[in-house]
């Protein structure tokens, strides 16, 4: 299977690779990650650095596809530079991968628009999948993780007003991208185009008061 990506790659020169940039201060760490993602077919390594301040300057003028970033950076952390990324590069899914469990910093990265959170204990292929995932619309959430955000949907579930104002095709389409659906498989489900699919997402943000597919999902679970 592996060869037969590497022969697409090559043949359809069409298929660009996943730019892919690392935010970690720790410089071992940034070094593996480098070398991981440097070798993984579809990745490619835009850029890494080690301060928030150091990418929120480099990246506004770059735009990779894709953002590794830990949240414990040396002076501002990874959150303030997730959420600086935002404005200045709104399509760039950004992952964090980091050692924190802390509730409040996972809810405060996905709040302010991250598209996955993995632990630093993650694989290469485990990281390498939840880059490919983000990036075709999905999210990605180590187990340790994806446990504490239900378990505080459970504890804290009532119903949402803003859901009520969305069409039944707009709740059809985030129910779907609930269960980890991406935007091309949510277009072939419903028999509409993938732009279509975007166009919803949109007008579920702007219905929702929220900025990324992760924020409108938790607002979902949470109903």
């Amino acid at each position: 299977m592996q060869s037969y990506s590497i022969a697409i790659l090559i043949l359809n020169p069409t298929i660009m690779p996943i730019r892919v940039a690392i935010v970690e201060d720790d410089v071992v760490t940034r070094k593996t990650l480098a070398l991981q993602i440097g070798r993984a077919t579809g990745l490619s390594l835009m850029a890494s650095y080690a301060s928030a301040e150091e990418a929120i300057s480099a990246l506004a003028c770059k735009a990779p596809d894709v953002v590794l970033m830990d949240i414990n950076l040396p002076l501002r952390s990874g959150i303030d530079c997730l959420v600086e990324l935002k404005k200045t590069c709104p399509k760039v899914q950004i992952l964090i991968l980091t050692s924190s469990e802390d509730s409040g910093q996972i809810f405060a990265a996905l709040r302010a628009g991250a598209s996955g959170y993995l632990l630093k204990g993650a694989s290469r292929d485990e990281i390498v999948s939840a880059i490919k995932n983000v990036q075709a619309g999905g999210a990605s959430m180590s187990p340790p993780i994806a446990r504490k955000v239900v378990s505080y949907f459970q504890k804290s579930a009532k119903p949402s007003i803003d859901l009520e104002t969305l069409t039944a095709r707009e709740q059809e389409i985030l129910s779907l991208l609930a269960k980890g659906s991406y935007y091309k498989e949510i277009a072939t489900e419903l028999g509409i185009r993938t732009g279509t699919v975007r166009n919803h997402l949109h007008e579920i943000y702007r219905k929702l008061h929220v900025q990324s597919r992760t924020e409108a999902v938790l607002k979902f679970l949470k109903r």
